[in-house]
């Protein structure tokens, strides 16, 4: 895990509805910690898949193994679980899983 995705986050509210993206391919649940911080907490199954951004986006792989291309970039970096990346906001990302299942933690602003 890296600092910015405890194992755990205590005291939060959990919406309830998920968000489903990619018929069913990529799924998250948003949690609502103090100060109005807003998480999501999901999984992506295999494929490849294109997600735009309003705000930047800090997403830390939690498990499983990851490739991520940043809107602009040509090259496809690899991220396991213990590692981030960072996306600007109003921009885009592209994100492909080979097997298997990647966990992660996205955080907003």
């Amino acid at each position: 895990m890296t600092d910015s995705a405890p194992a755990q986050f205590d005291s939060v509210s959990v919406v309830t509805k998920a968000n489903v993206y990619f018929d069913g391919k990529v799924v998250s649940h948003t949690i609502l910690l103090g100060g109005g911080v807003k998480k999501t907490l999901g999984l992506i199954y295999p494929g490849s898949f294109h997600f735009t951004t309003a705000a930047p986006e800090r997403m830390d792989i939690v498990a499983g193994t990851c490739r991520v291309r940043l809107a602009g970039n040509e090259e496809w970096k690899v991220y396991q679980a213990g590692s981030g990346f960072d996306v600007p906001g109003q921009s885009a990302f592209d994100i492909a899983v080979e097997a298997g299942l990647a966990e992660y933690v996205c955080s907003f602003g």
